[in-house]
C-alpha cells in the first residue's frame, strides 16, 4: 500500500504531541518580568522536546520520499515510534515539575533512547522491505550517527544519578547534532533523478 496514510497519521500524532507540550506552559503567577524568568527552566524543556520532536518529524518526511509504498511491518514500526514520542510530553513536564531530580531526568533520557532504537527498527524494516537495492538502504550508508545516538543517550541515563544537569546537557547536545542539516537522502532522491533523467 502507499505511505500516504502513515505519513498522514504521523503528521496527526505529531501535531497532537507538540499541543500537549504547549498545553503544559503554564502562565506565571505574577504579572511582572521577574515572575515570567522563573519559568525559564520550564520553557528550556519545551525547547528541547519541541526540537526532539521536530527532529523526528523532519527526518521521517525525508525518509518518507525514498519509502513510496509500506508494508505490515513498516506501519508497526511506525506505531511503535509514534508510542514512544507520544510519552515525550509526560516526562518533560515530570523532569520540568521536580527541578531535573536524578530519576525524572533520567526517565526523560529512557523515552529519548526509546525514540531513537524505535527509529532504527523503523529504518530497518523499510530497508528489509525494500530488498537489495533498498533506496533507503543507499541514503543511510554507514549510519554513524544514527548508531552512536543510543550510546549517548544511555551516558545522559548513568549521568542523571551523579549531576543531573550534565546528563540535561547530553541531552541538548544531541539534540543540537541531529539539527545539522542531513544531506543524504537530498543526494540519494537527486541520484535516482538522474538516473531516471537518463534511461
Amino acid at each position: 500500500m502507499g505511505s500516504e496514510r502513515l505519513i498522514a497519521l504521523t503528521d496527526g500524532v505529531v501535531a497532537v504531541v507538540i499541543t500537549i507540550m504547549v498545553l503544559e506552559l503554564k502562565p506565571p503567577h505574577g504579572v511582572n518580568l521577574a515572575s515570567l524568568a522563573e519559568l525559564w527552566p520550564t520553557f528550556l524543556s519545551f525547547v528541547l522536546s519541541f526540537i526532539y520532536v521536530a527532529i523526528y518529524w523532519n527526518n521521517h518526511h525525508h525518509f518518507f520520499q525514498l519509502v513510496p509504498n509500506v508494508n505490515g511491518s513498516v506501519m508497526w514500526a511506525n506505531l511503535n515510534l509514534l508510542f514512544w514520542l507520544s510519552l515525550i510530553p509526560f516526562t518533560t513536564a515530570w523532569m520540568d515539575e521536580h527541578n531535573l531530580s536524578a530519576v525524572p531526568v533520567a526517565v526523560y533520557g529512557v523515552s529519548l533512547l526509546c525514540c531513537a532504537l524505535s527509529w532504527y527498527v523503523m529504518q530497518t524494516a523499510i530497508v528489509r522491505m525494500q530488498g537489495a537495492n533498498s533506496a533507503l538502504r543507499r541514503a543511510l550508508g554507514r549510519d554513524l550517527k544514527g548508531k552512536l545516538s543510543p550510546l549517548f543517550y544511555l551516558l545522559g541515563i548513568g549521568l542523571a544519578f551523579i549531576d543531573p544537569l550534565a546528563s540535561y546537557a547530553v541531552y541538548a547536545a544531541m539534540a543540537v547534532a541531529w539539527l545539522i542539516p542531513d544531506r543524504r537522502v537530498e543526494a540519494t532522491l537527486a541520484i535516482l533523478g538522474e538516473g531516471r533523467n537518463g534511461s
